[in-house]
């Protein structure tokens, strides 16, 4: 991980506008009418369903989803009592972070109020406002008083995540070390060293989950927390050991278990040494923990380490637990969140470090692959699974306990919901996800010695969506498979160079020369393609041996192209085949076409390609609204490109008189309805909105369709082919693992509707 710096951290929160969060309507203002609804007179409807029934607010108003992060100031970070104001930064930060892993909104609120009463009062006289309360950096011991009060005192969610956040994350890890050491929480002595608001919160938790009181060790920083000791708050009495020690270097001989929430090198690794077998530290100081990463992994080979840091394995991260777990609590309207709900989440968050690790995760943080082990107890913070894992535990257990409001009935929509929420699920793949696991096709992949696709077609056969025929050398692939640690199991391999091919490569010669026999390719030749996995893979779907093919990872896009025209064909009624990505975002789905094949159309190609867009975006089962794109409006420019365009419309206009299309146009009239109607009203998509782009040549095409990629508006799926006989299916080099089971989830449906037409 980069480094810091001050300047960096001053610039990131300074440049543009000042701060890390924002409101943002989410509903029309643009016109008078908008604002009559929005305030006078139309806002005193809602005000007076509120008035007969308070509930009402959670359908009228933001309650619902509204967090109040709320301080004092008095234990910020690791700065200490800096003041309410100082600490508007983090404040915001937890708002920030509320937001983009949960969709949760948040108002930041500081409180320049040390008395704990007083500060009790001003909370509670704000929490009408609020679906829940996440209070932050409040130091210990007035935190528990607050927190328990406000829990009493209010019917909606309040945790101070500076105890429970830690505990839970904590506990995770601790449930999954406990699990690799092949030991019982039960049984283990653990050292605690740190005696604040978390290390008493983990501590508790930790005896709830199993630990025994009698085994645990807490130190402060004047030693042992012992019953000899007469300078004890009734928090630390709780935890006073009647043992005869002293000193944190005594407490720590035989221990199986170190929780630091204390203060910089305070373990040395001599203490380490003096640890049971299989020892698990968990040094969570911060920025520097009791001990370093470094020292740790000296003093003995037999540790399992975790710290508070996000560039060491194991990271003890608050942000793995509180957005998931107010959101849960949010969706069932909790009354509170309990100690079932912060269980449910430990046994969440720790069930699924053990579940395979997607590769979006593993890219993020360059890593080849993480499994489940010693440096993999927990997921890590930018895992997309957390919300869809831990919020519906939380949710359950809240109405398993009978605090919850508004039980969830429908988990499977519930789910959704969620992916819709996060921008996580595309409606349009899950679809097409849905469509293919009832009827999953036979999907050669051809370079089946390509990381991403060998990891791909496992993903797609343990997802149901097919059964992946791998072309490559068996040995390489079973190697690669293995170093990633895949399971191979249902997935066929073909060496299609193996002298055991022999038979099948010259019965594939003798059909593609009978095919293409007049168009020069002799037999010989023929053989001789059959030793390139292009194809000889597209032969298998050609020859009803497979039913979909992907390939691309390795291969120039020309070279697999002219292949597949060569052995695959063209659609009858058509001189040209295209490629077309799809993407989905806030605006809805636009298909974008041609992003991949044909570079300089001419006017017959893109009439070919706007007639194949037509057909595919009907075959995603929508309705075909056509814009024809160019850097001209109607005629405006007479030359070049925008009158081979409008020519093209033209024609299209009078073959398919009922086929909403137009142009040409610039791309913003194509997507502002109303825009493009006051300005050009006699256009024939007068009143609709253009769901379909077809560009003006492959440059533009394909730069658009990277720029909105890389920009991030949406979710891209493609290209797709459009205009083949049969389902072949491309990727690029760039292509992630879920870009190359998303086009084969598009192939399997691509055949399944070719089967059909049989």
């Amino acid at each position: 991980m980069a480094k810091v710096t001050k300047e960096a951290a001053l610039l990131y929160h300074s440049q543009g506008k000042p701060g890390k969060i924002e409101v943002v309507p989410t509903k029309p203002y643009s016109t008078q009418s908008d604002l009559a609804l929005a305030y006078s007179p139309g806002v005193a409807e809602p005000c007076l369903e509120i008035e007969k029934n308070p509930e009402t607010a959670y359908d009228y108003t933001a309650k619902g989803n509204l967090i109040a992060v709320i301080s004092n100031g008095t234990a910020v970070l690791g700065l200490g009592d800096i003041g309410a104001l100082s600490g508007k930064p983090v404040m915001e930060g937890k708002g920030l972070l509320f937001k983009i892993f949960a969709g949760i909104d948040v108002f930041d609120i500081e409180i320049d109020e040390k008395d704990p009463k007083k500060f009790i009062e001003i909370v509670k006289g704000i929490a009408p406002t609020f679906g829940g309360i996440n209070l932050e950096d409040i130091k210990a011991p007035e935190c528990f008083e607050i927190e328990d009060r406000l829990k009493e005192e209010l019917d909606i969610p309040v945790m101070h995540d500076d105890q429970h956040g830690t505990a839970i994350i904590s506990s995770a890890a601790l449930v999954n070390a406990l699990e690799v050491a092949g030991k019982k929480i039960d049984e283990v002595k653990i050292v605690v060293n740190g005696a604040g608001a978390s290390a008493s919160s983990c501590t508790r938790l930790y005896i709830r989950l199993g630990a025994k009181k009698e085994n645990i060790v807490m130190c402060d920083s004047r030693g042992v927390i012992s019953v000899q000791r007469t300078d004890l708050n009734e928090s630390k009495k709780f935890f006073a050991t009647d043992r005869n020690i002293k000193t944190l270097e005594e407490a720590i001989v035989g221990a199986d278990v170190f929780l630091g929430l204390s203060v910089a090198n305070v373990l040395t690794k001599e203490m380490v040494r003096t640890m049971n077998s299989d020892p698990i530290v968990f040094a969570l100081a911060n920025p520097n923990p009791e001990i370093s990463y470094e020292e740790a992994k000296a003093s003995r080979p037999d540790l399992i380490f975790a710290t508070g840091r996000s560039d060491y394995p194991n990271q003890v991260n608050n942000v793995l637990g509180f957005p998931y777990i107010f959101r849960g609590a949010l969706d069932v309207r909790a009354s509170k969140i309990n100690e079932e709900m912060k269980v449910a989440s430990v046994y969440a968050i720790a069930s699924l470090a053990k579940e395979n690790v997607p590769d979006v995760v593993n890219a993020a943080y360059g890593l080849k692959q993480l499994s489940f082990g010693r440096d993999y107890l927990i997921p890590k913070p930018l895992d997309p699974r957390l919300l869809t894992v831990v919020a519906p535990a939380v949710a359950k257990a809240a109405m398993d306990s009978g605090i919850a409001k508004a039980p969830i009935s429908d988990w499977d929509a519930y789910k959704d919901k969620l992916q819709d929420l996060m921008g996580q699920g595309n409606k349009l793949i899950r679809q097409f996800t849905d469509i293919a696991k009832r009827d999953p096709k036979r999907v050669v992949f051809a370079e089946g010695t390509h990381e991403n696709m060998l990891k791909a077609a496992v993903t797609a056969k343990e997802e149901g969506i097919c059964f992946p025929i791998l072309l490559g050398n068996k040995e390489k692939i079973e190697k690669l498979a293995q170093e990633l640690r895949l399971d191979l199991s249902g997935v066929e391999i073909v060496s299609l160079r193996h002298e055991r091919e022999e038979e099948r490569r010259e019965r594939y010669a003798r059909i593609l020369t009978e095919k293409r026999g007049r168009e020069g390719i002799t037999f010989d030749e023929a053989k001789d393609k059959m030793f390139e996995r292009n194809y000889f893979g597209m032969m298998m779907v050609e020859t009803g041996d497979a039913d979909a093919f992907i390939a691309g990872v390795y291969t120039k896009y020309a070279n697999t192209l002219s292949v597949a025209k060569e052995v695959i064909g063209i659609r009858d009624g058509h001189k040209h085949f295209g490629a077309m990505h799809i993407m989905t975002g806030k605006k809805g789905t636009l298909f974008l076409a041609d992003t991949l094949v044909n570079r300089h159309p001419t006017a017959e190609t893109l009439i070919d390609v706007a007639c194949l867009a037509r057909d595919a975006v009907k075959f995603f089962a929508y309705d075909p609204v056509i814009a024809m794109l160019s850097y001209s409006n109607f005629g405006s420019d007479q030359q070049g490109s925008p009158a081979s365009v409008h020519e093209v419309v033209r024609i299209m206009q009078e073959q398919y008189p009922d086929l909403p299309i137009d142009g040409e146009m610039q791309v913003n009239f194509a997507l502002d309805k109303a825009l493009r109607d006051r300005k050009y009203p006699f256009s024939r998509l007068k009143g609709k909105d253009v769901n379909t782009l077809v560009f003006p040549n492959l440059s533009s095409a394909n730069t658009a369709q990277k720029l909105l990629q890389a920009m991030g508006v949406g979710e891209m799926i493609g290209p797709i082919q459009i205009g083949l006989n049969k389902p072949i299916h491309f990727t690029d080099i760039e292509s992630s693992v879920r870009d190359i089971v998303n086009i084969t989830t598009v192939a399997v449906i691509d055949a399944i509707v070719q089967a059909l037409k049989k």
